[in-house]
């Protein structure tokens, strides 16, 4: 009886196993791929290397200055102090501008380490423009354009001609400045005679130069020395135009051009500034950094500001704007060596 019921039971199990009726495997699940989202590409950026120690107006004049180029282009917009190689790379790609402010925070060794990158020193000395490093003013400061100018204009608006430079001994721009004056008075005049100069008469222009080694409170006899020739109009270079040499020369009457107006109470003395501004020229060159044309070598620009329109009237002025022209396109020439 047990035999009967091992076989009847083996006999269902092959009659089970070799039914249709089994269940099918279960189908396997079909992957999915879900994209995971990609970092967006930072907006294009410019950062402005100002040293920590400029004075807070004008490092506000450059702030905003980048600053708003920065939004006319989309850019963001960074100011620093200093820049390492290092911190530079962690800026690309999006980094595009670095446009630097003396003292050379070393923008040769940061335009090698990224080329595609466009640099732009500001008034930074030694540095020669090329690749992508370009240069506006620096070693170039046009002591012989503003001096060449000085003395056109003296010569207009002196009475008789009767115009003088006080100035610096035994430097370069000193010299160069002396040598521009002239070449700039007789630009206007030749060598301005006349047979009814009231007398005492001298040989015009009169330089007056300053040494280096003087004290500030030497410079005031050295001044004096302008009167005694009865110089009427006078250039006062930029190094030795200490306030109270100019508050001397309008109390004498004398009539002043300069490099910037001292004050207020100066300017019935003054006849008008001539200014080197950076500012247009970085405004100018932006658009081409941006488009990657660097390697550009800019002259530092020189603007007639702060002009007495009873001194320098529009005839006047117009002629003199003339001439600065010609300085900075290159038809004028100073007559200085470069």
């Amino acid at each position: 009886m047990r035999i009967r019921l091992i076989l009847l039971l083996f006999a269902f199990l092959f009659l089970t196993s070799c039914s249709g009726s089994a269940t099918p495997d279960a189908a396997l699940p079909t992957p999915t791929f879900t994209p995971q989202p990609t970092a967006t590409p930072a907006n294009p950026l410019v950062i402005l290397i100002l040293p920590a120690d400029m004075p807070e107006e004008e490092s506000n004049q450059y702030q905003t200055l980048i600053y708003n180029l920065a939004q006319e282009n989309a850019l963001r917009f960074q100011v620093r102090n200093t820049l390492s190689v290092e911190e530079l790379q962690a800026e690309l790609p999006a980094l595009k501008v670095v446009i630097a402010l003396a003292p050379d925070p070393g923008l040769a060794a940061l335009a090698a380490s990224a080329p595609e990158v466009q640099f732009l020193a500001v008034n930074v000395p030694g540095l020669t423009a090329g690749g992508n490093l370009s240069t506006i003013g620096g070693s170039d400061r046009p002591v012989d354009k503003q001096a060449f100018l000085a003395g056109y204009i003296t010569a207009m608006v002196a009475p008789e001609w009767r115009a003088g430079i006080l100035s610096q001994r035994d430097t370069p721009g000193g010299e160069a400045a002396r040598t521009a004056f002239t070449n700039g008075y007789r630009f206007y005049c030749g060598y301005c005679r006349s047979p009814n100069f009231t007398q005492p008469s001298y040989d015009y222009p009169i330089i007056v130069r300053i040494p280096t080694d003087a004290l500030e409170s030497e410079y005031l006899g050295y001044a004096a020395a302008l009167l005694d020739y009865m110089v009427r109009a006078a250039y006062i270079y930029p190094e030795v135009a200490k306030p109270d040499v100019i508050a001397y020369m309008a109390q004498s009457g004398v009539l002043m051009v300069g490099q910037e107006l001292p004050g207020e109470e100066i300017r019935p003395y003054w006849i008008a500034s001539i200014q080197p501004n950076v500012i247009p020229a970085i405004q100018n060159v932006f658009a081409d950094l941006l488009a990657g044309r660097g390697g550009q070598a800019i002259p530092t620009p020189l603007y007639l500001t702060d002009v007495n329109s009873s001194l320098l009237t529009e005839g006047k002025l117009r002629l003199a704007q003339e001439v600065l022209d010609g300085l900075q396109n290159g038809t004028i020439g100073t007559g200085v060596n470069p």
